[in-house]
């Protein structure tokens, strides 16, 4: 499938919503990176396993899937010759025991899926390794008892820091260091006993200065005596942390022994994950187990287009016994765009083998390849035309289709002239039709329907249409092309019969249905008589009749001449035959209104109050008026520029 086609029918936001049912990341990514296939065997068995996914969840709802990264990485981690934490082993552990209980879960579960529930047999045997990694560790920690060595040190070590600590108690409660203390307790820094002495006694006790209060005024002294057992304590801490890294790397090297059963059941769990995503979509979209075929037949039951949720008008189609090329008809947003999507993207959701929003029963064909051509495909970046830009994809069809392919066209040959564009689309079906495909096309043309209608293997359908409630039904009929509902629609509406007697003629070049549909009594009516009621117009127009018939522009207003694409600002007008005149680059002109386009608003341009003299007048007259405006000055006139 080209990526044209799984951008048009949004394949791959279905493969999103499947996979965010996933729990763990990696089957999130398979999901999300799966295609549909081509083999009938490995279809079917794929949507077995989805079936009897669906029969578990009818059991329980609670799958113990659990996340993969983590085992990934320390399986890497374990590789490259570094010990695993002991906070990671906690995790370890809880991998391994979902790996138990996905085998308890899946033992009792053969009478509903005679197949998966095999799956979690291929886990090993990892209870021994999962014991040891719980003996030696204790919420989240080496345990004290993981070896005799890592025992007898750490007793060591309490029993040191309780002498220690007695130590030091008895120390800052005696004569010896009392005087010089701030306080008689006993603190710790860095794991180190201190006594607070005050600054001024420094000299007075024996030891080293470990921290200051933040004052300045305490500080932190670790007493010479305590300095020696410390350093003891020192050396039990370092042989404790060499001990747990010698435990921690023989549990590291045990876990690596398991790598191929980690990695077995690592696979095992995506491969559940990944099932059960595909079972949890086909409940939220209310899915049917699609039957596959590979005698080109597509039988729908009442699909609906999953992304469409609980607003989708269920699709019926029968197709393929006969025919080989259907042509839809049908009003604007009458739902054939959505039929076609819908016919594909089932058809890509059936071959990646999962369930369809259908009833039961619904059958469709296995398709080597998918061609959709369907709405906007404009490309600014090639500065090809709405046309132009799908006929290149139709062209790429044209060349790449055979008798295996399954082709939707919506709307074909639409973008140019009308006559034009329907030869191109007449051919363009008929070569396609040639090569074998099967065809799916909406269109409006009336041509292409009779072209239907004649030519074998073609079959026409329409959307159909509720002339009572004026809107469409999403229904898709076989067997008849839409009739002229603009007509219909129009006499509906109370357009005068008369009138679409004519555009029937000019449409169809011979008479009209409408004859007798409207007695005769009611077209007297003033709402009809108005309509066909015509008067003689004297061609020198009133300036009232200009003013209501002519776009009126203000002066300052900034317009486009139309026919030289130039700029001008407006200076006077509308006259009585509705030009204006406007003043372009320093120029006054005539231009009739019909020639002329607004461009800026004087709003935009000007402040309200904005002497337009400025613009208009020459200097020597604003200053003429700028002298009579003061005074009478005897001798001076104002000429207008």
């Amino acid at each position: 499938m080209n990526q044209q086609t799984i951008d048009v029918l949004g394949y791959q936001e279905i493969l999103q919503e499947v996979g965010s049912y996933a729990i763990t990341e990696r089957a999130k990514k398979t999901i999300e990176e799966m295609r549909p296939s081509t083999n009938k065997k490995s279809i079917e068995h794929t949507l077995s396993e989805v079936q009897e996914a669906l029969e578990i969840m009818q059991i329980s709802s609670s799958i113990p899937i659990h996340t993969l990264s983590d085992m990934e990485q320390y399986i890497e981690q374990a590789k490259k010759g570094l010990y695993i934490r002991a906070d990671q082993f906690t995790r370890i552990v809880s991998f391994l025991d979902h790996c138990h209980k996905l085998k308890r879960f899946m033992k009792d579960k053969q009478y509903a899926a005679p197949t998966i529930h095999l799956y979690a047999e291929s886990i090993g045997d990892l209870s021994e390794l999962e014991a040891e990694i719980t003996r030696c560790l204790k919420h989240g920690q080496v345990d004290d008892y993981a070896t005799k060595e890592l025992s007898t040190i750490r007793r060591q070590l309490g029993m040191l820091l309780t002498k220690v600590k007695d130590r030091a108690q008895t120390m800052v409660k005696s004569k010896t260091f009392a005087p010089y203390l701030q306080e008689s307790m006993v603190s710790e820094r860095n794991g180190r006993f201190v006594f607070a002495v005050k600054r001024e006694y420094r000299n007075k006790v024996n030891g080293n200065v470990l921290d200051t209060s933040a004052s300045g005024a305490t500080l932190f002294m670790e007493p010479k005596e305590l300095e020696v057992m410390q350093g003891e304590i020192d050396l039990l801490k370092i042989a404790e942390e060499h001990e747990v890294e010698k435990i921690l790397y023989e549990l590291t090297e045990q876990f690596l022994e398991h790598e191929m059963s980690m990695n077995i059941a690592m696979d095992t769990m995506h491969h559940y994950d990944v099932i059960f995503a595909k079972a949890k979509h086909s409940k939220l979209i209310e899915g049917q187990c699609p039957i596959l075929n590979e005698e080109y037949l597509i039988h729908l039951k009442g699909a609906r287009h999953p992304m469409l949720k609980g607003n989708a008008v269920p699709l019926s189609l029968q197709f393929g016994e006969h025919d080989r090329a259907l042509v839809i008809t049908g009003p604007n947003t009458g739902g054939k765009t959505v039929t076609l999507k819908t016919i594909g993207l089932l058809t890509m959701m059936a071959q990646t083998g999962l369930y369809i929003p259908a009833e039961k029963g619904s059958t469709l064909h296995i398709f080597q390849k998918i061609f959709v051509d369907i709405g906007d495909g404009q490309s600014i970046e090639a500065n090809l035309s709405t046309f132009s830009s799908r006929l290149v994809n139709i062209i790429e069809i044209l060349k790449s289709t055979d008798q295996r392919s399954l082709v939707l066209l919506d709307e074909l040959g639409s973008g140019t002239d009308p006559s034009e564009g329907m030869a191109l689309a007449i051919v363009i079906l008929e070569q396609l039709f040639e090569k074998g495909a099967t065809l799916f096309a909406t269109t409006h043309y009336s041509e292409m329907k009779d072209f239907a209608d004649a030519k074998e293997g073609f079959l026409n359908g329409s959307m159909e249409f509720d002339l009572e409630t004026l809107r469409p039904t999403y229904r898709l009929l076989l067997g008849q092309s839409g009739k002229s509902q603009a007509f219909d629609i129009a006499l509906k509406l109370g357009l005068h019969p008369d009138l679409i007697r004519k555009a029937y003629v000019i449409s169809y070049k011979n008479a009209h249905p409408f004859s007798n549909s409207i007695p005769s009594e009611n077209l007297k009516d003033l709402h009809y008589v108005k309509q066909i009621t015509t008067f003689k117009h004297d061609r020198k127009l009133r300036k009232e009749d200009v003013e209501d018939k002519v776009p009126l522009f203000e002066q300052g207003d900034n317009v486009k001449i139309t026919a030289t694409d130039e700029t001008g600002i407006v200076y006077k007008g509308p006259s009585s035959i509705g030009n204006y005149i406007v003043q372009v680059k320093g120029e006054k002109k005539e231009f009739n209104h019909k020639r002329l386009k607004l461009h800026i608003k004087k709003s935009e341009l000007y402040p309200e109050d904005y002497d337009f003299d400025i613009v208009f007048k020459s200097k020597e007259y604003r200053k003429v008026k700028n002298q009579l405006d003061r005074k009478y000055v005897e001798g001076l006139n104002l000429e207008e520029d």
